[in-house]
């Protein structure tokens, strides 16, 4: 259910296909953000999930700040049959600390 920042840097770097999903609220993406995620707040989920349909049989990665609210979305959409989705270990704070120290912390 879980995957780490280098599995997903790695992926990213070799252009696989993969949804990237932060799950944060609208705020928190505003202040830093993986590139190329898109946003959907887990406080939306229950009303948006259809937007990710054409996801439903790839790869989805979700990530929050710290990797909590992650793994609670990844098992929601696991549950909806996404059968794909992980979440990444750390958030983007593991990210942050791991990949890219550029990106802010809070």
């Amino acid at each position: 259910l879980e995957t780490d920042c280098l599995d997903v840097q790695s992926r990213l770097s070799a252009d696989e296909s993969l949804l990237l999903l932060d799950c944060r609220e609208a705020d928190e993406y505003a202040l830093v953000h993986i590139k190329g995620s898109q946003l959907l707040p887990m406080s939306e989920l229950p009303t948006r999930v259809q937007e990710l349909e054409e996801f439903r049989d790839a790869p989805i990665v979700v990530y929050c700040h710290l990797g909590g609210r992650s793994l609670q979305v990844a098992a929601s959409l696991r549950e909806r049959g996404f059968l794909q989705a992980r979440s990444m270990a750390g958030g983007i704070d593991e990210w942050a600390k791991t990949i890219d120290p550029s990106l802010p912390r809070y």
